[in-house]
């Protein structure tokens, strides 16, 4: 995996030096198409039958999660929503508005293994960042 060093004050206390921090470098992406379709070439099923399977689970996943449910997938992770608000003085006082849900994505046990397992290569490249 390529990283890219990035030079970073630090956020408490701006009198101090900067240090330089990995950050990954992102070669691209795969779409679902291309996904299928390698998962395609290790298995008896169609690039459709696997694009159709991983499309309904993305359509059935936000209701799924909206319901208060964590979906477990296997050996992969889980995934689950998580809220954060403003507070507000009282209950009454409270506005629904100010809730921002975020999806969170815990990997399983296998998954975290196997990216303990990453070779990182330096990219060409330096960023300075303040």
């Amino acid at each position: 995996m390529k990283i890219r060093l990035v030079e970073k004050l630090n956020p408490t206390d701006r009198t101090k030096p900067a240090k330089w921090y990995a950050n990954a470098v992102n070669v691209g992406k795969k779409d679902l198409k291309s996904i299928a379709n390698e998962i395609a070439g290790r298995s008896s099923l169609t690039r459709g039958d696997i694009e159709n399977v991983l499309s309904n689970f993305v359509d059935e996943l936000p209701a799924l999660l909206k319901d208060g449910f964590s979906v477990q997938l296997g050996e992969f992770g889980t995934m689950r929503l998580s809220l954060s608000s403003e507070g507000a003085e009282t209950p009454e006082l409270f506005n629904p508005k100010s809730i921002n849900p975020k999806v969170v994505f815990t990997p399983g046990i296998s998954l975290k293994k196997e990216l303990s397992n990453i070779y990182f290569e330096r990219s060409k490249s330096v960023t300075t960042t303040i």
